[in-house]
């Protein structure tokens, strides 16, 4: 997830003689578990005496402590590694392809997954074979494969899209079983309604809000067309297909973004991420669009006391296409190209395959975790989720067809759609040229 919201800089450096004291825990006693084959590029690492430093460059703030942690506990590891952590989320992707053109590539960089895979290939340390790539989900390491199959980038996280509502409020409205229809969508927003209870809290003001909402649509109309997202995405940067083939995309799509404006929080493009945070939290809604698992901590941080739920958006009359989607959007890639490569792909190795690293994601980072045999976080989000996978399956993480060039303008015009000064038809239109100009790195 890329949140354009303020700018935050936050660099970090650990110095050797600061942490070396600290010694050695027992989870430090399993890093040798972790350590690279002889025929991996991380056997490479070099003298373990010898001054390293990494310059890491992420858009990812909201992890900040969680990375310092790691970080921090990496030193007791290997005390000769600094770590220099530099995040930046206004603007990072324009700063990232500057410091790229100019030969300034951060040893460790974050790009969106799926179609970025392909477009930051050049820069990319194959890790195909390297113990952390074996560590992934069949799913995460899907998302983190090139079109001819090598594992080009690796994950902080493993990511839960979903429409997130308010049990209590659900319950005060007299809504027993969560809609999966559009119908039952309907009737759960006049029984909210009935009880003084606005729907919809939304955070149109931001752009990639919209590629996490339009990719259950996706996912629906690819089943209608007896076929996978992956390959309609593929028709419609091709021009091969339009809106008008499918009617959940011409039609549903925007009756679901007329239906959340109509009956969500007022002035919905002034309502950024933090503003539908707070709407949903506050109670002054009852059910979150666009979002997913990383708004728990900070929903609970307001309203610790919450009831969250989770559940598929309703797009069509189907039940079963109302699905949560899980995977990974974001990828954080290792430069080829760093005099200091074999380091850095050791220190992801380790936080991959240690038992510190497995029980980071979920007690310290409190994400879902993109790699087997660790535990979920202590959430109720991830929970949930876990229990919807043992009966119903997960939608397609569709966003990762197209890249973020189109998402970005995708946002742009379905903001100017509900703002008015864009008509459907014109909408549509302009999507489809986007879709074919700004869809594909080819």
């Amino acid at each position: 997830m890329l949140k354009r919201v303020t700018g935050l800089s936050v660099s970090l450096v650990l110095m050797a003689g600061a942490l070396a004291a600290c010694g050695s825990s027992n989870n430090n006693n399993n890093a040798g578990s972790a350590s690279p084959s002889a025929s991996s590029p991380a056997a490479t690492a070099g003298d373990s005496s010898k001054p390293v430093t990494i310059n890491m460059f992420t858009a990812s703030p909201e992890y900040t402590d969680a990375f310092n942690a790691y970080i921090a506990e990496y030193k007791k590891v290997k005390p000769n590694v600094t770590i220099n952590l530099e995040i930046m989320q206004s603007d990072y992707n324009t700063v990232l392809k500057s410091r790229i053109a100019s030969g300034n590539v951060p040893d460790v960089f974050q790009t969106t997954a799926g179609g970025d895979i392909d477009t930051f290939a050049e820069y990319s340390q194959d890790l195909t074979n390297e113990p952390l790539a074996a560590a992934m989900t069949d799913a995460v390491r899907a998302n983190m494969s090139s079109s001819d199959g090598k594992v080009l980038g690796l994950p902080v996280k493993g990511n839960l899209f979903t429409l997130i509502y308010n049990k209590k409020l659900f319950a005060d409205a007299g809504i027993t079983e969560v809609p999966k229809t559009t119908a039952q969508l309907d009737d759960a927003i006049a029984k909210l309604e009935a009880k003084g209870i606005t729907p919809f809290a939304n955070a149109y003001k931001e752009w990639w809000t919209w590629k996490h909402v339009f990719q259950h649509f996706v996912d629906a109309a690819a089943t209608d067309a007896g076929t996978d997202a992956k390959t309609l995405v593929a028709d419609f940067i091709a021009g091969k297909t339009t809106f008008k083939d499918h009617p959940i995309l011409e039609n549903n799509f925007f009756n679901f973004i007329d239906t959340t404006v109509k009956h969500g929080t007022d002035k919905p493009l002034e309502r950024d991420s933090n503003a539908e945070v707070s709407d949903f939290a506050s109670g002054k809604a009852a059910i979150m669009t666009g979002k997913g698992a990383w708004d728990e901590e900070a929903i609970k941080k307001i309203n610790p006391d919450i009831q969250i739920g989770i559940m598929g958006y309703p797009v069509s009359d189907k039940p079963e296409q109302a699905q949560i989607i899980t995977g990974a959007d974001q990828a954080l890639r290792i430069n080829k190209d760093s005099k200091n490569v074999g380091e850095v792909v050791a220190f992801f190795n380790w936080l991959y395959t240690s038992d510190y690293g497995k029980q980071w994601f979920s007690n310290v980072a409190k994400v879902i975790p993109p790699i087997k045999d660790a535990p979920l976080p202590n959430l109720d989000m991830p929970k949930q989720m876990d229990e919807i996978l043992k009966t119903e399956k997960s939608g397609d993480l569709s966003v990762n067809y197209s890249l973020d060039t189109f998402h970005q303008k995708f946002g742009e015009i379905m903001q100017a759609y509900i703002g008015g000064s864009k008509k459907k038809d014109a909408a549509i239109t302009e999507i489809e040229q986007a879709w074919q100009q700004l869809g594909s790195a080819q």
